[in-house]
């Protein structure tokens, strides 16, 4: 559709289920190759031992992820039958899911583009950026250090109270999944910060008026993010977001620094923003 063209309610009804259909093909194509696309082509040199040699994508990433996670004190069991055939449906789409994210930011893109003004179209590329380089050192972050560190902490607790260090193979993929995602997710946030402080909707003075506050409700935050690793691993979330934050309140005051009008106090010549009723130097009233 031409940009300069408006377009009746239908069109973009249209236009939008043209873009969810491009989305969902790509999520199910995406998903067809991690369930049956063989990790090791070697069951080709003996093909009477297909069932035995031949393991799909998505079950090779699973053993990579077992043999990196789980402790080796601790033993995963199936618990229900169906547990086996779910879990490889489940991750299978998550894996197709993921893929298919740069479809779907594409897809987007162009739907709202037409209805973006120039300066908001310059904003997309450095969020888009920033959000994607965070979200993906936060999985990392969650795979590499937080998950290892829950688990280990956790078999402990469950020797001292005379319990076999068992789990449930769904209830251990869906922390691996879950934590990696909620990390990802929770490393994100001074994205947003910068961008609400770039809008004007927020300050930053009241960032660090409230610094406190934020401290504590981003340890809850934590502490809802790792359920199961109790005070050690909330700690380990904790500090790399904090230092985000901080990093994030620098970065915001230079965005204020250079977009916010400034004019001069009455009293001691020094400048102050536009919209300022005390003087931060002198403290005297502007009005």
């Amino acid at each position: 559709m031409s940009k300069d063209k408006e377009m009746t309610i239908w069109e973009h009804i249209y236009e939008l289920s043209m873009r969810l259909r491009v989305v969902l093909i790509s999520i199910f194509i995406f998903t067809v190759v991690f369930m049956v696309v063989p990790a090791d082509f070697s069951f080709l040199e003996n093909p009477s031992q297909l069932l035995i040699v031949y393991k799909p994508l998505v079950v090779k990433i699973l053993d990579v992820i077992r043999e990196q996670v789980l402790p080796k004190n601790m033993t995963l069991i199936g618990g229900e039958v169906t547990a086996g055939i779910e879990l490889y449906l489940m991750i299978s789409f998550a894996f197709g899911l993921i893929c298919s994210v740069p479809v779907i930011a594409y897809e987007i893109y162009k739907y709202v583009d037409p209805a973006l003004y120039p300066h908001e179209r310059k904003l997309i590329y450095p969020f888009v950026i920033s959000f994607s380089a965070l979200f993906t050192f936060g999985a990392l972050f969650g795979y590499f250090l937080l998950l290892p560190f829950m688990l280990w902490a956790l078999v402990p607790f469950l020797i001292w109270v005379g319990a076999q260090p068992v789990i449930l193979v769904t209830d251990f993929y869906g922390l691996v999944f879950i934590s990696i995602f909620l990390s990802g997710i929770a490393f994100t946030f001074p994205v947003f910060l910068v961008l609400l402080v770039r809008a004007g909707l927020l300050r930053t003075r009241t960032l660090t008026k409230n610094r406190k506050y934020v401290y504590a409700a981003t340890f809850i935050l934590t502490a809802i993010i790792t359920p199961d690793g109790g005070p050690l691993a909330d700690a380990v979330l904790f500090l790399p977001i904090i230092v985000l934050f901080e990093a994030a309140i620098a970065i915001a005051k230079r965005y204020e620094r250079e977009e916010r009008p400034k004019k001069t106090c009455k009293f001691c010549d020094s400048e102050i923003e536009e919209d300022e009723i005390f003087c931060p130097r002198c403290g005297r009233c502007q009005i």
